[in-house]
């Protein structure tokens, strides 16, 4: 029988932290989000980890896109992310935006919008994407970046706009929001993604012997139906393609932080 234990703790580090540890016998699985391995080494001078010398890849797990919502204070003629700025510029004491987190994707994703548009686009870290929506939608901030499917019922209750998602293709969650690139933001395409990981030293056919059962597991409607309900995408690889979307993840990120100026350090 299966255990879930939920690693909390210094953003997703403890978490690896534990798995780099444990055996490398395949008992003990690690589910992470990219950020932790693709973006965390650009944003600490120091982790506990190697994202690629600890841990082993063995499979995808799903994939999401960002959201971005605006909420009461932004006025209703507002309808789209161009018009979002060009209001943070006439409006500079009220351009402001919430992220689940500081040094998260989302928080970058706000940045770089303003960046683009050249608007001081001020950014307010919250613990987790509720949070910063129940603020939004009470007037407090104006925007949110978060996982889309963390918008969804109170996009469906009216409180709250959704003016852009953050994929190289419309969402199947928000089919009516068009993307940043349809917006006019050039190589603003951003997916997020879980992957599974297992110790370093793992034998390759331990490892052969998960992602075949993991496969299998994520193809079950069960899953792909239960993983929708919270905006998420079912999806599988093999070990070496998901090396490869973290490598490619980590170096696309590594001048974009760099852009940005931030460092979890500081």
């Amino acid at each position: 029988m299966a255990v879930v234990e939920n690693k909390t703790g210094a953003g997703g580090q403890i978490a690896v932290q534990t798995v780099k540890a444990a055996p490398p016998d395949g008992s003990t699985v690690l589910q992470t989000p990219m950020s932790m391995l693709g973006v965390y080494p650009h944003i600490y001078k120091k982790l506990p980890y190697d994202p690629v010398a600890d841990v082993l890849p063995v499979t995808l797990g799903c994939t999401f896109d960002f959201g971005f919502a605006v909420g009461p204070q932004v006025p209703a003629s507002v309808r789209n992310v161009p018009e979002f700025l060009a209001w943070c510029k006439a409006n500079p004491a009220l351009a402001n935006f919430g992220s689940p987190a500081a040094g998260s994707v989302p928080h970058f994703i706000g940045v770089l919008m303003g960046k683009q548009a050249n608007v001081d686009l001020k950014h307010v870290p919250f613990r987790g994407t509720q949070p910063a929506i129940l603020d939004m939608i009470g007037g407090q901030i104006a925007a949110v970046s978060g996982p889309i499917g963390e918008f969804t019922q109170h996009v469906a209750a009216g409180k709250c706009r959704l003016l852009a998602a953050t994929g190289a293709k419309r969402s199947p969650f928000a089919p009516n929001t068009p993307t940043l690139v349809e917006q006019g933001l050039k190589d603003f395409a951003f997916e997020e993604w879980f992957g599974f990981y297992v110790p370093a030293k793992t034998p390759a056919d331990v490892i052969n012997r998960l992602n075949t059962a993991m496969r299998a597991a994520l193809a079950a409607p069960e899953t792909v139906n239960g993983l929708a309900t919270m905006g998420l995408e079912a999806r599988s690889s093999t070990p070496a393609e998901l090396a490869a979307r973290l490598k490619a993840d980590t170096e696309r990120w590594g001048p974009l932080v760099k852009t940005i100026g931030f460092t979890a350090d500081s």
